[in-house]
């Protein structure tokens, strides 16, 4: 089975939010569906979106997996984005950013092992 996904991240101000998740994601969104809606294509068949929906905004929680998450948090860093936070599970790690609506995408993979 061939497995895609097209995940939503409500919002309350759809042209701001797509700034931010431009200097998160380091690439202008894919395509408009319409005016309310950006979407950016992360991988074949992986996608993510955001859409103008003030009623739901701030309750998203996502990551994003990759395979050197120190080097892309770094490059995010230079885009002018910061972490929030750091989660630590052995050797993966999670990287957490919030939008201006709270939204939560983190950023994770795994690290080389700590000596």
């Amino acid at each position: 089975m061939a497995v895609g996904i097209f995940a939503g991240i409500p919002v309350r101000d759809c042209k701001s939010a797509v700034e931010w998740y431009t200097r998160l994601l380091g690439k202008d969104p894919a395509f408009w569906p319409n005016d309310v809606e950006a979407v950016w294509q992360l991988a074949e068949d992986r996608y993510v979106y955001v859409i103008e929906d003030a009623a739901r905004a701030g309750g998203g929680v996502s990551m994003i997996w990759v395979d050197d998450p120190v080097s892309e948090v770094d490059r995010i860093a230079e885009r002018g984005l910061r972490p929030a936070g750091k989660e630590q599970h052995g050797n993966v790690c999670k990287w957490v950013f919030h939008d201006a609506d709270g939204n939560e995408m983190g950023i994770g993979g795994e690290t080389a092992p700590t000596p």
